[in-house]
């Protein structure tokens, strides 16, 4: 799995990096983002709450997120 690390990387920084990886990888393909912000983490969670794509967020250690997106 491809992942992205976004440790210290503001928004829309992330949000870019997704968008970016999205156009590049086929339907039913994952990877992971890690986040150190939790409004890095709450803007992911909205923006792609609503989308057709996939998306799991996990609090790995104490203000460390990594989220997996789907692409659907």
């Amino acid at each position: 799995m491809n992942k992205i690390d976004c440790f210290g990387d503001v928004c829309p920084i992330p949000l870019l990096k997704i968008q970016k990886t999205l156009k590049s990888i086929a339907v039913g393909e994952s990877f992971m983002v890690v986040v150190d912000h939790s409004c890095v983490m709450e803007s992911i969670d909205d923006y792609y709450k609503n989308s057709p794509h996939d998306i799991d967020i996990d609090e790995v250690l104490n203000g460390v997120w990594e989220i997996v997106i789907t692409k659907r």
